[in-house]
């Protein structure tokens, strides 16, 4: 059960409506999630700003979509982990690479596994990374300054699961054939 009640556009705070707006229109529904975001402006606007850098950084819908999955399983997130797999899914990934991905296994493209291991490395490590964790990332073909789209991920993925695990925020059935089945 939800902790918070979910506001709609017309119920949330006037500072949240204009980018619950926009973001119901870049995904055609209103995720759960930012309308849980949605009520505090300062949250859900700052998620926002950042959501559309991330968007339009260095990677493509694919590479984004195996680091949010990636955080996803590695905060421990039934939301993300659910919604992370849809979007994967629907934006061409494998099954077996959104499996891999949700077991915590690398996948074989080796760019992928690259953004998952550098994803994974910064959030147990809480970002102290070496030169040569570094230099496998380049190697796979990502430029070194790429790093600081993946901690940008690093930091949507820790809004999104801690809002959703603390709220309870309830996952929709457009996703509720990804969610864990240990949620």
């Amino acid at each position: 059960m939800s902790l918070f009640t979910l506001p709609t556009i017309d119920t949330a705070p006037e500072a949240s409506r204009p980018t619950m707006q926009a973001l119901r229109e870049n995904f055609g529904f209103l995720p759960n999630v930012l309308a849980t975001m949605g009520a505090n402006p300062v949250l859900l606007n700052g998620f926002a700003g950042a959501f559309s850098a991330y968007h339009g950084g260095g990677f493509d819908e694919c590479e984004r979509q195996v680091l949010l999955l990636t955080n996803a399983v590695t905060l421990r997130c039934p939301w993300t982990i659910a919604a992370h797999s849809t979007f994967a899914l629907e934006d061409g990934m494998t099954v077996q690479e959104v499996d891999d991905l949700r077991a915590g296994r690398l996948p074989a493209n080796p760019r992928y596994a690259a953004l998952s291991r550098l994803a994974r490395l910064i959030l147990e490590k809480h970002g102290v990374i070496s030169d040569r964790e570094i230099a496998a990332f380049t190697a796979a073909g990502f430029v070194k300054e790429q790093v600081f789209e993946v901690i940008l991920s690093v930091g949507l993925s820790t809004m999104t699961a801690a809002t959703t695990n603390l709220a309870r925020t309830p996952i929709e059935d457009h996703f509720r054939a990804q969610v864990p089945s240990a949620a």
